[in-house]
């Protein structure tokens, strides 16, 4: 795709935003309050794709967006894994014996919460990793401190008080790229695939056991199994599975007509190729 209009939650410079100029460098991107409001905006057609963080190698995963994602009419078309430097950020002139209050997206600050912790500082969450360098520029006040990006250091005019303030070295964030288009690649032998899909089990005994079963015994690997409540009710679970392997496979064309006998309102977001992350780090597949 040339030049894709590309969707994300936050404001410039913020790690999503960071994430579709690596994965598509001629793209053209679009700023968004939230991550429903980038959604809307490819199901809308305003825009081509939409950058969205799924989880964090650091704080787990980000679970509106398993909640979302089933709700609306787009498909995962790729995946994107984000090294992620976090950097303490104040105004011009600040040190860090002057600093108090740290404010960044809540995914940052627990990425970050040990040395936050350290520097006894008064962490206050915010939408937006880049919208909280933002907002400091515009305060002037060197009690306060954000947690973002080199590149919203330089967007906004900042002082990098810590280069790497995360808790973890090798902190990633795997981002999906979502599309109004359903796009499956062919199967080719030489490529490596994941399937992603959603279901409930049905009203039997075992029923979870069940549905998998048939992964087990087809020899197909689960690279991910995630599960939350569905309407209010703590009786009603949905479940997110990620599939090592193209539904093209022999394998997992059995095991997925197993799971047709236990699961029901199965839903498929998307085939798409591994990305080449996962080669270089075998054990998240």
């Amino acid at each position: 795709m040339n030049d894709p209009i590309i969707a994300y939650q936050g404001v410039e410079g913020a790690y999503s935003n960071l994430a579709c100029k690596n994965a598509f460098p001629r793209s053209i991107t679009i700023a968004c309050e939230s991550f429903e409001d980038a959604m809307k905006l490819v199901e809308s057609g305003s825009a081509n794709l939409a950058m969205i963080p799924l989880e964090n190698s650091t704080a787990g995963r980000v679970e509106e967006i398993y909640r979302l994602i089933p709700k609306l009419s787009l498909h995962i078309v790729a995946e994107h894994f984000e090294p992620v430097n976090h950097c303490l950020l104040g105004i011009k002139g600040a040190k860090i014996e002057d600093i108090r209050y740290v404010a960044s997206h809540p995914q940052a600050l627990a990425q970050c919460h040990k040395n936050i912790q350290k520097l006894k500082l008064q962490a206050r969450a915010k939408f937006d990793t880049a919208g909280s360098a933002q907002e400091i520029s515009e305060q002037e006040d060197k009690q306060f401190t954000a947690i973002a990006s080199k590149l919203a250091a330089k967007l906004y005019n900042l002082e990098i008080l810590s280069e790497n303030f995360g808790d973890m070295d090798g902190n990633t964030t795997r981002f999906v790229v979502l599309s109004k288009e359903t796009s499956i690649p062919a199967f080719d032998p030489q490529n490596s695939y994941i399937t992603s899909l959603v279901f409930e089990v049905r009203d039997i005994p075992a029923a979870l056991y069940k549905a998998l079963g048939g992964f087990a015994t087809n020899s197909v690997n689960l690279i991910k199994l995630e599960s939350y409540s569905l309407g209010g009710s703590l009786q009603v679970s949905q479940f997110h599975i990620d599939i090592d392997g193209h539904p093209q496979q022999k394998s997992l064309i059995f095991a997925l007509d197993e799971l047709q006998y236990f699961a029901k309102d199965i839903k498929y977001l998307g085939v798409y190729q591994k990305h080449p992350y996962r080669d270089l780090h075998p054990l998240i597949c």
